[in-house]
């Protein structure tokens, strides 16, 4: 009612309210030219302390040593080049040294020994003739020979009655008996020929035989080998296919590759995983890694990078070109089993204490990595250089200190925002370059600290 005195405490209640939202109110307006109080409430301060780069995948178990149960390895020779597995045990099933594993489908050898065998017979009956032929032409010549020893002994005693006869008698005599002998050298010179063409014919052939009965043998024995027994005791684990597929009842089992399974040593086991292009280069040989299991999700493994591959590859149905990292399991556990899906942490950088702010609040101004740091009442534009990063937050090397304050997004006035340069880069240098997607933004002109190791060492 105008004209009637306000009570003390309403005008001193009324005096607390407003000097409430002018304390609350002014640094929105300050921080962002006019920007909802929402906005000022997106501030983050700089903090120090633990900074961890980690590279998350999944992988599958395998053990590190292994014996394989393979097809028959003489299987070429047999000319099998493809077997089809007929028969295989539950992977899983754990078996004793000369147990039944697998057995291959033998009907692709079935016509392979009728055909071997069938030419083994032909090659005994070649073997057989010759042996005829030869006894026959040997027999033959023999009688020759002996024919003409005795029409040599006619021809010695013509010559010894022609001593009284005339002397062109003797003569013809002593011609007769020299042609006599003469045929008789010439034929037991050509009967030692034919004894040694024997010898040839039946090395020959006798060759030909030989060597259908070892193929013979050869397919036996691929056929006896189609029946796969364990080579030691363990457990039986599928092997892959070149496309992922585990070989099992049906697959098919060639000689260049011959194993069907394998009987893995289960103390010593890796977990196999594949890290994208972009990660890759942040791995190397050496890295700590915490390593868990999709079937106990509460245990947890500790392991290390034993292996980066150097050459990337394309996984079946995927387009990335991803590299094979191969991690060593520390513990010996009894439980784990090839084939198990791992989750693997792979820490590839850390330090005990750095300053850090939330990756969102990091722009760019130009080239130039900046934030905007929170000035009294208002907010300036503050350039930086940073360090690694990770999912979530950014190394600050220079350019901040651990009791500022940093905006969350840009405010509506960046523009009008004046920059406070570093030291070294304010007098015009503004080849300062922020790697997008990279792990460092380096100001050239700003001597940097030496490089941080993956143990912990404070820039």
């Amino acid at each position: 009612m105008k004209g009637i005195p306000m009570p003390r405490f309403i005008r001193k209640r009324w005096f607390l309210t407003t000097v409430a939202v002018v304390v609350v109110g002014t640094p929105a307006l300050l921080l962002g030219g006019g920007a909802s109080n929402e906005d000022a409430s997106l501030v983050a301060p700089v903090k120090r302390g633990e900074f961890r780069v980690n590279v998350t995948t999944s992988g599958e178990l395998v053990a590190r040593d292994f014996v394989s149960i393979t097809a028959p390895p003489n299987a070429r020779q047999a000319e099998a080049y493809q077997m089809k597995i007929a028969s295989i045990v539950p992977e899983g099933t754990r078996v004793k040294q000369g147990d039944v594993v697998a057995e291959l489908d033998r009907s692709t050898l079935a016509t392979k020994m009728a055909e071997v065998t069938l030419a083994l017979q032909k090659a005994e009956a070649v073997y057989e003739q010759a042996m005829l032929d030869s006894t026959l032409n040997l027999s033959t010549a023999r009688e020759e020979i002996r024919t003409m020893e005795l029409g040599l002994e006619e021809k010695k005693l013509a010559k010894e009655q022609a001593v009284y006869e005339a002397p062109s008698v003797r003569r013809q005599a002593e011609i007769d008996l020299e042609k006599a002998q003469r045929a008789l050298a010439q034929a037991k010179a050509d009967y030692a020929t034919k004894e040694e063409q024997a010898r040839a014919k039946m090395r020959e052939v006798g060759a030909d035989v030989n060597r259908e009965r070892n193929k013979l043998q050869v397919v036996q024995d691929v056929m006896a080998g189609f029946t796969i027994t364990a080579p030691s005791d363990g457990m039986v684990i599928y092997v892959k296919e070149w496309n992922g597929k585990k070989k099992t009842t049906g697959s098919q089992v060639n000689a260049w590759d011959p194993k069907v399974a394998t009987l893995p040593d289960l103390t010593k086991m890796e977990s196999v995983t594949y890290v994208n292009e972009i990660d890759v280069r942040k791995v190397a040989v050496g890295q700590p890694a915490m390593l868990t299991l999709d079937a106990d999700p509460t245990k947890t493994l500790t392991g290390r990078v034993t292996s980066v591959a150097n050459v990337g590859e394309q996984r079946p149905n995927t387009d990335a070109k991803v590299f094979e990292v191969k991690i060593v399991v520390s513990e010996a556990d009894t439980t784990l089993r090839p084939g198990m899906t791992t989750g693997n942490v792979i820490e590839t950088f850390r330090t005990d204490s750095v300053l850090y702010v939330p990756l969102e609040a990091l722009n760019s101004e130009g080239d130039i990595p900046i934030v905007f740091r929170v000035s009294g009442g208002g907010a300036v534009k503050q350039e930086v250089v940073t360090g690694m990063m990770n999912d979530d937050e950014v190394i600050i090397l220079q350019g901040l200190e651990e009791d500022d304050r940093v905006l969350m997004s840009a405010p509506k006035n960046r523009d009008d925002l004046r920059l406070e340069r570093l030291p070294g880069s304010a007098r015009g240098d503004d080849s300062t370059t922020m790697r997008v997607g990279g792990d460092t933004a380096v100001a050239p002109s700003v001597p940097l600290p030496a490089p941080a190791d993956t143990t912990g060492v404070t820039p």
